[in-house]
């Protein structure tokens, strides 16, 4: 990805720092701590890939909805918008083949429906874009993708270390982890682009509000804490 020069420098900044407190309670979400420190076990790992797929196959969606809405002061964005759109095609079936890989059921995961946290967080992201600011989204994408470089890698290659499962279950968070170091930078020279104030703030307030609510797709997950492996993460004996 390749953004142009910054012609209002610092909002990303200002951004981060914004966001600073409510990105912290997100990382300190049990869950999180327990996926970092590799203290989950394949069902917890299975339940975080049901929950990932129902919101990651609206990406792209989203991407399109915020293209449309722009208003003509924001056309700029829309070269960047098109660029997600085609680095995201797909990854919603990346999540479902690691799903299969990790011994779930993917097609009863397409079909199912997502917990209410993830879908009111689905829902205020389509409604940011159709209602707020398209712009908006960027704080969505700013909650995902950094969360993405800070823990994705990391939590891989812990979740793996201690349940066995093999890399084919770990293609989502691993290729998330790679692009979105990448994808930091060029969504740093894109905010820094942003000029009115009006965006900024739909910008940072819809941030604080994904931090929130992505909190809570975790918080209701299934996490029982540092313990002893469950029977199938144990190694078979013949």
């Amino acid at each position: 990805m390749n953004a142009s020069t910054s012609t209002c420098t610092g909002f990303f900044r200002r951004l981060e720092h914004a966001t600073a407190e409510a990105r912290l309670a997100l990382m300190d979400v049990p869950f999180v701590r327990h996926a970092q420190a590799g203290q989950l076990d394949s069902a917890e790992y299975r339940a975080f890939l049901e929950q990932a797929y129902h919101h990651v196959k609206h990406t792209v969606p989203l991407l399109m909805a915020a293209g449309a809405r722009l208003h003509t002061s924001q056309r700029w964005a829309l070269d960047a918008l098109t660029e997600y759109v085609a680095e995201e095609a797909g990854h919603d079936l990346w999540v479902l083949d690691d799903l299969a890989a990790a011994g779930g059921d993917a097609r009863a995961a397409r079909e199912g429906s997502p917990a209410a946290a993830c879908e009111l967080m689905v829902a205020y992201a389509y409604d940011c874009v159709e209602r707020v600011n398209p712009l908006a989204l960027f704080g969505m994408v700013h909650v995902l993708e950094g969360t993405s470089v800070v823990a994705a890698t990391r939590a891989a290659d812990a979740i793996q270390a201690h349940t066995g499962l093999p890399d084919s279950a770990f293609r989502y968070l691993r290729s998330h982890g790679a692009l979105d170091v990448e994808h930091v930078g060029f969504f740093e020279e894109l905010m820094d682009r942003v000029a009115e104030p009006d965006d900024q703030r739909a910008i940072v307030h819809a941030a604080q509000r994904f931090y929130a609510l992505y909190a809570d797709i975790f918080r209701a997950l299934p996490s029982r804490g540092p313990q002893c492996r469950s029977q199938e993460d144990l190694p078979h004996v013949a």
